[in-house]
C-alpha cells in the first residue's frame, strides 16, 4: 500500500464494497443481455437498443471496478456462484413483459445506486479518491438513466 498511502484496514473495507458492487453489476449485466435477447414488444427498437447499451456500459464498468479493486491490491470476485451469494440483484426470468423489464431494469439502478453511495461512503472514510472519482461518476449516470426510463414508463407503457 505504500504507493498509494492509504490506511490498509480502510482500504480492505473499501474493496469490500467494490466486490459487492462488482457482484451486483455483473447480475445486472446479464439481467440486460436476457431482456435484450428475450424482448418481444411494439417497443422493440426502442428497448432492444437501449437494453444492449446498458450492458455495454455495464460491461465497461464491471472492467473498470475490477481494476480499481486490483489498484487497492486486493483480488476481485470473479467467480459466478460468488457473484450470486453477493449480489443484491438478483436473477429474474427473461419470459417477462417489456413494462416488467423496464421496471426490474429501474430497480437494479435503485439498487446499484444504493451500493455505489455505500462505496462513496466508505472510500470517503478511507480517503480513497481514486474510487470517489470512479463511483461518484457512476451513480450520477444512473442517476440520470433512473430518470429517462420513470420518464419513458410515464410516456410509452401502460401502467399495472
Amino acid at each position: 500500500m505504500d504507493y498509494l498511502g492509504l490506511d490498509r484496514q480502510k482500504v480492505d473495507n473499501v474493496a469490500k464494497s467494490l466486490n459487492e458492487l462488482l457482484a451486483a453489476y455483473h447480475l445486472h449485466y446479464q439481467k440486460l443481455r436476457n431482456f435484450h435477447w428475450n424482448l418481444k414488444s411494439n417497443h422493440f427498437f426502442v428497448l432492444h437498443e437501449k437494453f444492449e447499451e446498458f450492458y455495454n456500459d455495464a460491461n465497461e464498468k464491471i472492467d473498470d471496478i475490477a481494476e480499481r479493486i486490483l489498484t487497492l491490491r486486493v483480488q476481485p470476485l470473479s467467480q459466478l456462484s460468488d457473484y450470486l451469494k453477493v449480489s443484491r440483484i438478483k436473477e429474474v426470468s427473461g419470459d417477462m413483459d417489456d413494462t416488467s423489464m423496464v421496471n426490474e431494469v429501474l430497480k437494479d439502478f435503485t439498487a446499484l445506486i444504493a451500493l455505489g453511495r455505500e462505496v462513496l461512503e466508505v472510500a470517503g472514510d478511507a480517503n480513497d479518491e481514486g474510487t470517489i472519482d470512479l463511483i461518484g461518476g457512476y451513480v450520477g449516470d444512473l442517476e440520470k438513466n433512473s430518470w429517462m426510463l420513470a420518464s419513458y414508463l410515464e410516456k410509452h407503457l401502460p401502467k399495472k
